[in-house]
């Protein structure tokens, strides 16, 4: 089958990928095709950009997580039905884990879906020591299919054009168009990177200028073609088999929580589960009928204010969880099962209070890059001891408190050895709440137990009632 597809990797972090990008896929949007977007690594704000301007939802294509033919075949699943498939890199072309090109890089993820790339490269102050560059990334692994270059951050036509000459005559790749210079258009940034999607006020407007920009100075039909001149590729479909029906599971989503993996969600559903969402801000009650409850990550110390306010969704997640209801709470999740969360600026704000402990905010990272989850006792996601691949990245930590039952042991290996280890993951009745982020496809035994869990819930909820 044809997937048209590529890749838009960056030399290096700040190239201008997801300005790039999305200008890319706004502009593909305005000429009517059905753009399919994913995101090599575990990075949930840029997805969101992404589903803001296609309406479709972004995926993550991380292969440190997720082995590669599970990699392959969620591709060419969300890829089905659409014209053509973006894919936006992670970092430089090659940065991966550790130093290995061939563990969650962008190289790696191309290779893996068998993608042509577009390489994005910064042309700020250069002429022919751009060719130079080209070339080394072009030598560095021989197996990635470099087809195109974009250059970002060009003073106008004529510097464009003698970086092309060079790149083209000394690398024989294609250069398919430029960006010149322009602050305006940059994407804000906060502590944990970009700003997310649904807080940027005049977002659309900026978005549309982006895509007039790449209109201008960048050849969409020349991507079009390399996109259509991707390999052909047979399509097996993930085997994933229902194994319950008539479970609810309560997602909190809105401004305060919107850190998932999509085929997270998928996930559940796939297996049977009916996903009910609700508002940790804006609701007063949580939906009816729930056996299971999801928190995912996301900015709650942001707007802590507004989860304080909300007394009553507090008093009911507190309740609902008090009753035994399985809940996998991740991250900006736990904090807000936590009793309090304290902001930079010594502001404290009261949460649900189901863990014995508070969170607060940082300067600085205490956690970040990919870690080994050992779930070392039975929990809302595990019914025995299991291991998951997962990744880390907060600035706020914990108080630490003894009596707290710690059901992870996370460890952080580099060049296969273990440089460090501590405890995480705090279980209270039914509830996990741990900083480590879970792409469910790393081990899908864990959304399974999970779905089962919340079916023993409301398989006992039954029996109250029936007595």
């Amino acid at each position: 089958m044809k997937f048209p597809r590529f890749v838009l990797a960056g030399t290096q972090s700040g190239v201008g990928k997801t300005t790039i990008s999305i200008g890319i896929m706004a502009a593909f949007k305005k000429r009517g095709l059905n753009v399919q977007p994913f995101k090599v690594g575990p990075d949930y704000i840029d997805p969101a950009f992404h589903s803001f301007v296609t309406k479709n939802k972004s995926r993550n294509l991380d292969s440190w997580m997720i082995k590669p033919n599970i990699i392959m075949s969620l591709f060419l699943k969300n890829s089905l039905c659409k014209d053509i498939s973006i894919v936006e890199g992670v970092m430089g072309l090659y940065d991966g884990y550790g130093t290995k090109k061939d563990e969650g890089s962008t190289a790696h993820v191309s290779k893996i879906i068998q993608a042509p790339v577009i390489l994005i490269v910064d042309g700020k102050g250069m002429s022919s020591s751009a060719a130079a560059q080209v070339l080394g990334y072009k030598l560095y692994d021989e197996c990635v299919d470099i087809k195109g270059i974009i250059i970002n951050n060009i003073s106008g036509d004529s510097h464009y054009n003698l970086l092309k000459e060079s790149i083209e005559r000394d690398t024989k790749i294609k250069c398919v168009g430029y960006l010149r210079s322009n602050a305006h258009i940059a994407l804000e940034s906060r502590h944990l990177g970009l700003i997310p999607s649904v807080e940027l006020k005049g977002l659309e407007k900026k978005i549309e200028e982006i895509a007039e920009m790449v209109e201008e100075t960048i050849d969409l039909d020349a991507l079009i073609m390399i996109a259509n001149e991707a390999k052909s590729i047979e399509y097996q479909p993930p085997k994933v088999k229902e194994i319950v029906k008539n479970i609810n599971i309560g997602v909190a989503l809105d401004k305060s929580f919107n850190f998932y993996y999509e085929d997270n969600l998928d996930l559940l559903k796939d297996l049977g589960a009916n996903l009910i969402y609700f508002s940790p801000i804006e609701d007063e009650d949580l939906p009816e009928n729930l056996h299971g409850l999801y928190i995912g990550g996301g900015f709650p110390e942001v707007f802590a204010k507004e989860l304080e306010k909300n007394i009553k969704m507090r008093e009911k997640i507190k309740e609902a969880i008090k009753n035994g209801i399985p809940t996998y709470a991740e991250c900006g999740g736990f904090m807000y099962l936590s009793k309090a969360i304290t902001t930079l600026e010594d502001e404290k704000y009261e949460m649900v209070g189901i863990f014995d402990t508070e969170a607060k905010m940082t300067k600085r990272l205490q956690r970040f890059g990919y870690v080994h989850v050992n779930i070392e006792k039975p929990c809302a996601i595990a019914k025995e001891k299991n291991h998951v691949k997962a990744h880390e990245f907060h600035r706020s930590m914990i108080d630490e408190n003894t009596q707290n039952e710690y059901v992870y042991v996370v460890d952080k290996i580099r060049n296969g050895e273990k440089i460090k280890t501590w405890k995480c993951g705090l279980k209270k009745y039914n509830a996990l709440g741990a900083y480590a982020h879970i792409h469910f496809y790393s081990n899908t035994g864990i959304a399974k137990d999970f779905i089962e869990n919340c079916m023993l819930y409301r398989d006992r909820s039954s029996e109250k009632n029936e007595k």
